[in-house]
């Protein structure tokens, strides 16, 4: 059962893209939360296009399944224009750059997710491109090497990453706009859930969206997982709606308790309690000790963690809260 529920914090399987494309909003007016993003993201299209100019480079911060790939997405079709789309590691080489910028169209849209994984080589001849539109190619070695600069078309560069402080500071430097996304309230969720619902040709009940959205952990990918996962209940119940009930028993399926947390959140939180009486611990020592990858922890589990206030984050290591004690059901008599 844990298993289960850890798979929901896990990404999207290839399988799965195009089941998740299809609930995504495309629009800004169907985008639902981040309202001071889509304040300000609005009145730069806007600006932009008036001017007849591509939107200024955009990168966007957050833990994982809060809305960026669907944000650049959403800029691409409100400017108009068409996007490509890639990774940081799918960009092994200046080459590879080199031919999807080529291509482009004026006022596409490149985005590049896990952009801090990019290569050193590859993000240099990025500078360039991103500042003047212009690409620097070196053709043949050694002495008889030679330099060019081709002219590119006017693009936007939209970036994302979870990993903020992994980004170098001359490619930070270059996005004339940042937004972080932050963790949604569970009236948001409760939203997006009925409109997905909808899509899905299934009716949700107003407490069902309540109960779900309530254990989404704050992340529009978790609370459509769950209501893909709560459809299959009501299915094989033979209902017709996902009421309370039967949200609560897909929630109790998975394994996910009152506050969000899974089996592996409530694992950690009672490493850390049990194995070394509350903290601090190092993310190496508890990732060990949790034979856990340490990503997976730092990325997936640890923000939300944090963010409910189960965990702290000190220079020590990870310390768990007294919230985390009364969760778990432990006296916290080894807090200081």
């Amino acid at each position: 059962m844990a298993a289960m529920s850890e798979e929901l914090l896990r990404p999207e399987p290839q399988g799965a893209e195009h089941n998740m494309r299809s609930l995504r909003p495309h629009t800004l007016a169907e985008f639902v939360g981040q309202e001071g993003i889509k304040e300000r993201l609005k009145i730069y299209i806007q600006a932009a296009k008036a001017r007849g100019e591509p939107l200024d480079h955009v990168l966007l911060l957050s833990p994982p399944g809060l809305g960026k790939t669907t944000l650049a997405h959403i800029i691409a079709e409100e400017m108009g224009a068409a996007i490509k789309v890639s990774s940081g590691p799918a960009i092994e080489r200046p080459g590879d750059l080199a031919s999807i910028l080529t291509r482009l169209s004026p006022r596409d849209v490149f985005f590049i997710d896990e952009i801090h994984r990019l290569r050193r080589q590859v993000e240099e001849v990025l500078y360039p491109a991103m500042e003047d539109y212009k690409l620097d190619i070196v053709l043949g070695e050694g002495p008889h090497a030679r330099s060019i600069r081709l002219e590119l078309a006017p693009f936007t560069l939209v970036g994302a990453t979870t990993r903020e402080g992994l980004l170098t500071s001359p490619l930070r430097d270059r996005f004339e706009v940042t937004f972080r996304l932050e963790f949604y309230r569970p009236e948001e969720l409760a939203e997006i859930i009925r409109r997905a619902g909808a899509k899905l040709g299934i009716t949700v009940t107003a407490e069902g969206a309540r109960e779900l959205a309530a254990r989404a952990r704050g992340t529009p990918r978790i609370a459509l997982r769950l209501l893909r996962r709560a459809r299959d209940v009501v299915q094989v119940a033979g209902a017709n709606a996902v009421d309370g009930v039967l949200a609560r028993k897909t929630l109790e399926m998975l394994g996910i308790d009152a506050e969000g947390l899974d089996g592996l959140d409530r694992k950690i939180l009672g490493v850390i309690i049990d194995r070394f009486e509350g903290g601090p611990v190092g993310l190496e020592t508890l990732a060990a000790a949790l034979g856990e990858d340490r990503d997976t922890i730092s990325e997936v589990y640890e923000p939300y963690l944090i963010a409910k206030g189960f965990i702290r984050r000190t220079p020590q290591g990870r310390q768990a809260t007294e919230k985390a004690y009364r969760h778990l059901g432990r006296a916290p008599t080894t807090l200081l």
